[in-house]
């Protein structure tokens, strides 16, 4: 008989299951290395540590060729499923390919199965099933099924336990646990006590510590551990500028690496530094024997959007939409054709506004924001005098500042009939004055928002709450700030309140404030 959950423990669960993918999701693709000494059940044959760099380069159909031919030899390697599972973690993350969901299911199943017969003398047997029950979990967070995925989750870092009470000068095995460790020490204060009712216990300076024993500690593993503190520093810390700058070069360093060419141009664009990033996309190998990567033309339409390149940006989401094999960013694409279109002046088709209700899925903000703009243009309630609030959000997304600020020149509140652009308005410029740190103005424009945004189902008041608290917590006034932080999360039925919930609640722990 099935114990039903309160709803409050599954609305927490599912709230620690959106940190952990989000924070997880690119962090643990740089995390494994398989270069090691180890014997018997667990041998990384050379051919083996070959697959494994080809792996992470996203070169998998090589991977698997060299997989499938040690595996046909029928010897009992531990490293065979492990790398199995490692490439398929790669091809479902980034092709998004719902159709081989199940299989893969039932392969992770079958790999641990037979990673457990072999000798658990070795360090590498638990490692080796908690990093199997990590791709699952990772895999099965993206594509929604949060419950599950929290539930390997759980297993993975029980066996990583077990193995370092049993195994404690295991070095290796501190690249997992460590980002275990950030993971939940991430998850907001209020939410801390489904992470103890689970059994996880952790911290992110914790984790930092373990990572650095690795990277200090190890030359084997010294280069993983050190991409990886990059990254949690980027995505979950606050980044310095070194830190950002040694993040650009992953993909110079090694060109031949088409997944840091991603991580790398990802990172510079969450920034707001998209023609860095473009540079980089434009470098990114593109030989047959990568894994194709459709996501790489969403990433320069949105770039040649922000720049004010419609014709290109349009072509590259049609090219996205044409090889995906997924269904996240399908809406936003749809919509962002049309866009195109508008925003370039030219007849837009608005059958294709009426596409972006049926096609793809409604997991991702992208796409829940997509459907709810395409409704509105369908329903005539935006016009034309808010083309220059598109081009101003998009150019300031990309960092393009002087674009941003020259739409917007000469331009008032009162500039606008509808309430919703005049809202957007006030935020926007509040987004500029905060930029160009003329925090006073940013002040002035974000109260405004806020009390204009009451009552309203406008993400303008709720992210422009969040602006306030980091302000105010950038000038020393905590009380303020945690005013404001609460303030975010209280409005509602906005299609980014997931993110903007947890960016407050990240900041409000940070803060010490419950």
């Amino acid at each position: 008989m099935s114990v039903r959950q309160p709803s409050v423990f599954k609305d927490a669960l599912k709230s620690f299951g959106r940190p952990v993918y989000r924070t997880a999701l690119l962090l643990y693709l740089v995390m494994n290395s398989l270069a090691s000494h180890a014997k018997g059940d667990f041998e990384f044959t050379p051919a083996l540590i070959a697959a494994y760099s080809d792996i992470q380069k996203l070169r998998i159909e090589k991977a698997r060729s060299v997989l499938d031919l040690e595996a046909g030899k029928g010897t009992k390697n531990g490293v065979i499923p492990y790398l199995e599972s490692y490439s398929d973690f790669f091809f479902f993350l980034i092709t998004d390919s719902q159709r081989e969901y199940n299989r893969f299911l039932k392969s992770q199943e079958d790999r641990l199965e037979f990673i457990e017969g072999l000798s658990d003398e070795s360090p590498y047997q638990r490692m080796f099933m908690a990093e199997v029950r990590l791709h699952s979990a990772f895999v099965k967070l993206k594509f929604g099924n949060r419950t599950s995925g929290c539930w390997d989750i759980i297993k993975a870092n029980r066996l990583l336990l077990e193995n370092l009470k049993k195994f404690p000068d295991f070095i290796p095995q501190l690249k997992a646990l460590g980002l275990l460790h950030v993971m939940i020490g991430s998850v907001p204060e209020e939410y801390q006590w489904v992470a103890r009712l689970m059994g996880l216990r952790g911290s992110i300076k914790e984790g930092m510590a373990e990572l650095k024993r690795v990277e200090t500690g190890s030359r084997l593993f010294a280069k993983e551990a050190r991409v990886t503190s990059l990254l949690l520093h980027a995505y979950i810390l606050a980044p310095d500028e070194e830190m950002i700058q040694r993040l650009r070069e992953l993909p110079y360093n090694e060109p031949d690496n088409l997944l840091f060419h991603f991580l790398s141009a990802s990172i510079l664009m969450k920034r707001g530094q998209s023609e860095a990033a473009l540079a980089i996309l434009q470098q990114a190998p593109a030989a047959n024997g990568y894994l194709p990567f459709p996501f790489l033309h969403y990433m320069k339409a949105e770039i040649n959007l922000q720049k004010g390149l419609y014709p290109s940006a349009r072509a590259s989401y049609v090219d996205f939409i044409k090889h995906t094999r997924g269904v996240n960013f399908v809406k936003d694409s749809f919509f962002k054709q049309y866009l195109c279109q508008w925003l370039d002046g030219q007849p837009a088709d608005k059958g294709i506004l009426a596409s972006v209700a049926k096609v793809g899925g409604g997991n991702v903000e992208a796409d829940k924001h997509a459907r709810k703009v395409a409704e509105q243009f369908l329903a005539g309630r935006i016009g034309a005098e808010q083309k220059v609030l598109f081009e101003a959000r998009y150019a300031f997304d990309g960092g393009f500042i002087s674009r941003a600020r020259s739409r917007l020149k000469g331009l008032t509140e009162q500039s606008f009939k509808l309430p919703q652009a005049r809202v957007e308005y006030l935020y926007r410029m509040g987004r500029i004055a905060q930029h160009e740190n003329e925090n006073s103005e940013a002040l002035r424009f974000f109260e405004k928002t806020v009390t204009q945004s009451e009552g309203t189902d406008l993400y303008f008041g709720a992210s422009a709450a969040l602006q306030l608290g980091y302000l105010y917590q950038e000038a020393g006034d905590p009380r303020k700030a945690a005013v404001y932080f609460r303030k975010a999360m209280s409005f509602k039925r906005h299609e980014y309140k997931n993110s903007i919930d947890n960016k407050a609640r990240a900041a409000l722990t940070e803060m010490g404030v419950k």
